[in-house]
């Protein structure tokens, strides 16, 4: 399929791509043998010889494996890394975290730790996040960091800060999760959210893949290697491109270098393995991911012990009270129709027909008092259950790019909310970052929209580089123009009343629905 979907699209010059065959490129790779490069610096592996406690970032990346060390990853598919192994309980990992966010605010930031409390920070969360991982993180930040006061806020929302937006659809793509949600005047629609269970990694595997079957002379990388990882991403960034205008083979070369080993030099020859690898971020089947759920949906609320009029608190009083007022008003008809009887000369002067009518005919419309089963009440049964969020047919199931931008526009309200959203597509983060992307997205959205939207709006922008910004601080420079909106200042948590309320200042100050 993806074969076929960059052969039936043609290059801004009319033409044909010209195709290119693995066998081809194989025959040529194989035969080539790396050159060693003397003069090239070499890596060396992290000095643990003082023996340190803990190492981070790229240090802790280069540590020989026959140290006595234990690589932790706290994030996973851009939510927590739980698991049943060494450091992957809710602890441990939030214990992992806070070291590296006190190790890099002294090393980057040069703040001491004892002095954080004259300092405050902004929380940017995912649009699907659990509550009860940021009532750990307002903890840890709260009342083991020391800061003097937070403030949580969705990720999608400040990208459109960042970027001076009002309204969009935002795409947030990462290293390992794709997230998909439309933001009008700084709110996030909760029924537009969308969680896709890939990133940036999954197609450096896939190009793996690719160079492997055209014949990859580094014969020994391998995937669980951190340092072939390391390399793979590095030829993915380089080479790889959604460019339809370069077509052919072309000669690439790369270096090796890895630990206490020669750097050494690379050749090799590659075709449409370089646009085919990036093109599975819109046939997700081309990653091979099986066995687990590749698109999620918004979820409702867990709840917290700690905070009773939380949203299933209020599910629950709403139905009481809708069931109370259900009855006042059948108590009321009850007496003004006896009240009417008693005028009338009784009930026999006003006895109401049968369902079936008399002589055969139906009851005219709101006549009949019929009376259906419990649970089958039209109007009375509770507004609230028709927001539980149904399942539709996709959920699990592989969805692209374009399929889930067009699914989170068309769960927009009005039809003006999906005219803004489908003229503003913003795309954040960095697994993206292809030359050709905004006109390869762009014209993929544009054959995929409903046309009575293709007559109605202007123009369709996808943006990808917001005002020639690095798209992987979009989100961090929306932050930053947060912190300074006077609006804002109401939403501060202080350490004080987190203490005293405890999860219940989520709901009150968090300005999103969870």
């Amino acid at each position: 399929m993806v074969e076929q979907a960059i052969w039936s699209r043609k290059m801004s010059n009319g033409l044909r791509r010209i195709p290119t065959h693995p066998e081809q490129l194989a025959a040529y790779n194989s035969r080539m043998k790396p050159l060693p490069l003397d003069t090239c610096p070499r890596v060396k592996w992290t000095n643990t010889s003082h023996k340190p406690e803990c190492l981070i970032g790229d240090e802790a990346l280069h540590v020989n494996s026959s140290e006595p060390y234990s690589l932790h990853w706290p994030m996973h598919r851009g939510k927590f890394n739980l698991h049943q192994g060494s450091g992957g309980s809710l602890s441990a990992v939030l214990a992992d975290l806070e070291t590296i966010w006190t190790r890099a605010i002294h090393k980057f930031l040069d703040i001491a730790l004892c002095d954080l409390k004259y300092y405050r920070c902004i929380v940017l969360v995912p649009d699907m996040c659990s509550r009860q991982h940021v009532k750990g993180i307002m903890n840890m930040l709260l009342n083991s960091m020391g800061f003097a006061g937070v403030i949580v806020q969705q990720e999608s929302v400040c990208a459109t800060f960042g970027c001076g937006l009002s309204c969009a659809c935002v795409v947030d793509i990462g290293d390992q999760k794709m997230s998909v949600c439309c933001v009008e005047d700084g709110i996030s629609h909760r029924n537009t959210r969308l969680w896709l269970e890939y990133g940036g990694a999954d197609v450096t595997r896939c190009f793996y893949w690719l160079m492997e079957r055209s014949g990859f002379p580094f014969t020994k990388c391998q995937l669980g290697n951190r340092h072939h990882g390391l390399l793979l991403q590095q030829l993915k960034e380089s080479f790889c491109h959604l460019h339809q205008d370069i077509s052919g083979i072309q000669d690439h070369e790369f270096k090796l270098r890895l630990p206490d080993s020669l750097p050494l030099l690379y050749r090799l020859k590659l075709g449409d393995e370089k646009l085919q690898a990036p093109m599975a971020f819109f046939y997700p089947a081309s990653f091979g991911i099986v066995g687990q759920r590749m698109t999620l949906l918004q979820q409702r609320s867990q709840g917290d012990p700690e905070d009773p009029h939380d949203e299933h608190y209020l599910m629950a009083t709403q139905s009481k009270q809708e069931q109370a007022a259900k009855a006042v008003a059948e108590r009321r008809a009850q007496a003004k129709h006896a009240a009417l009887d008693t005028e009338t000369g009784g009930p026999e002067a006003t006895e109401r027909p049968s369902l079936s009518g008399s002589y055969g005919e139906a009851p005219a419309h709101g006549s009949a008092d019929v009376s259906l089963p419990h649970g089958e009440h039209d109007e009375t049964a509770p507004s609230v259950v028709s927001r539980k969020l149904s399942s539709p047919q996709f959920e699990g199931k592989a969805l692209g790019i374009d399929k889930a931008i067009l699914h989170s526009i068309e769960c927009c309200v009005s039809e003006e909310t999906k005219k803004k959203m489908y003229s503003t597509i913003l795309v954040v983060g960095g697994g993206l970052l292809f030359p050709g992307a905004q006109q390869f997205l762009q014209y993929r959205i544009l054959n995929k929209m409903p046309p009575s939207f293709r007559r109605l709006i202007d123009t369709l922008d996808v943006i990808t580089k917001p005002k020639d910004m690095d798209p992987r601080q979009t989100v961090w420079k929306g932050g930053a123009v947060l912190a300074c909106l006077d609006t804002t200042q109401e939403l501060w948590i202080h350490q004080r009343e987190w203490t005293r309320f405890g999860v219940r200042l989520l709901r009150e100050r968090a300005p999103f629905l969870w």
